[in-house]
């Protein structure tokens, strides 16, 4: 269990507040590139607590920009985007992505423009729009995660908003033993019958080489936050081998899901306080194209009852039970149909942050326990000026594993990419 004091240290990230100064250190995903297409329409942009605007210019570059107009609050996202800048409606101001006002129609001819709006770093590449919020001589190196060198059309890059706290999104990553329960019909084939039979999809993340439940647990951290290896006896211990599934917990709120062919990486950035944007990239280690198709059907996006394609929203609540058909619970274990709606349907009935003073954790939960612990200990870094946690680390080899190996095999060898943190 947390304190009621620490849940909130934990879940509160606004302009400053203790967790959102430890958020604002770190470059974050702020949304898909494709939602800030060449020369058109302006971007509405929540992140932290703060409203933004994003736009490019004539030559592809992104501006990010308070949304207000330093006028008279009026938003820029209902501004024209021109060659150089955007410009608000209600009087003409306009401004260059770096911030300046570069034109003040309504003020008299020898006014000179010499106000300037917040501008913040922005990048793109694998597929999202990154930024950095923190204080500029603290910016850190852009990261160099893996996927940024497969081509964006060979990947499954995606979104999905939802009415919920980051922590309880993150926490479902590391949390291991929900998968085999929850996720039963991917997890369990032949559960029904009181039978396993292992599923043969490598790139389904819920497909288990095993029906064990109680997997053993160990982790280690690292540069970029922890790791940790949950590791689970295989049916009739086959060939003497256990099945031994990695997950990267990087800071500050990223995990990294395997499966045996894919690696699913998931973002998941506060918007505000009880909202979040989860942002999944899914690729081949080898830079092959995967199945956008069959993945997001394993996911539950293809149903519009729960997910808006249009506006990348979670639809799911009590109004429509997160789309559970228990007339279906014979032979379906959930009701709910996709491994993403299973998940957001649990974290969602925990309500918009969750008490976690009234938990009763188990072994099952130590990696939960220890993301929890890495976030408030960076936040007491950072309240100390020091670094949080991960700031720094190079992320160009870090990978989860799902592989099934002999038990006297060090489980950090699979991994050689994720060096031991030493201080």
């Amino acid at each position: 269990m947390l304190s009621r004091e620490k849940n909130e240290l934990l879940c509160r990230v606004g302009p400053g507040t203790p967790m959102g100064e430890v958020f604002r250190r770190f470059w974050n995903p702020i949304c898909l590139a494709s939602q800030v297409p060449e020369k058109r329409d302006p971007l509405r942009v929540e992140i932290l607590g703060e409203h933004l605007v994003a736009f490019r210019n004539a030559a592809g570059e992104i501006g990010l920009l308070p949304e207000a107009c330093l006028h008279r609050s009026v938003s820029l996202a209902l501004g024209r985007v021109e060659s150089d800048g955007i410009r608000c409606l209600y009087h003409g101001w306009k401004y260059a992505i770096d911030g300046r006002v570069v034109d003040l129609p309504n003020a008299l001819p020898d006014a000179q423009p010499t106000l300037r709006s917040r501008s913040y770093p922005v990048r793109e590449a694998g597929g999202l729009v990154w930024a950095y919020l923190g204080p500029p001589e603290k910016q850190p190196p852009f990261p160099r995660w893996p996927f940024f060198k497969v081509p964006v059309a060979n990947m499954r890059v995606n979104r999905i908003n939802a009415d919920v706290n980051y922590m309880q999104q993150l926490e479902g990553g590391t949390d291991s033993s929900h998968v085999g329960i929850l996720h039963t019909n991917f997890a369990r084939p032949g559960w029904e019958r009181g039978e396993f039979s292992a599923n043969p999809d490598t790139d389904n993340p819920a497909a288990l080489s095993t029906a064990d439940l109680a997997p053993t647990l160990d982790l280690e951290d690292t540069d970029f936050g922890f790791h940790y290896a949950a590791m689970r006896e295989l049916p009739g211990d086959a060939d003497g081998l256990h099945n031994v599934r990695i997950v990267p917990i990087v800071m500050p709120s990223t995990r990294i899901i395997p499966s045996v062919a894919l690696q699913f990486v998931i973002f998941e950035v506060p918007m505000n306080d009880t909202r979040t944007a989860t942002f999944g990239v899914t690729f081949r280690p080898d830079g092959g194209p995967v199945d956008q198709w069959k993945l997001n059907e394993a996911s539950g996006r293809h149903d519009p009852a729960l997910f808006c394609e249009q506006t990348n929203r979670y639809l799911g609540s009590w109004a429509n039970n997160f789309g559970q058909v228990r007339e279906n619970m014979d032979r379906d274990w959930s009701g709910i149909h996709g491994v993403v709606m299973e998940d957001m349907a649990m974290q969602m009935t925990q309500g918009p942050i969750a008490d976690r003073s009234v938990e009763h954790l188990l072994a099952a939960d130590k990696a939960v326990v220890r993301a929890r612990q890495q976030l408030l200990e960076s936040a007491q870094r950072v309240a100390e000026g020091k670094d949080p946690i991960g700031v720094h680390a190079d992320l160009s080899a870090v990978m989860g594993c799902d592989r099934s190996v002999p038990p006297s095999t060090r489980w950090q060898e699979l991994v050689p990419g994720h060096p031991a943190r030493t201080t």
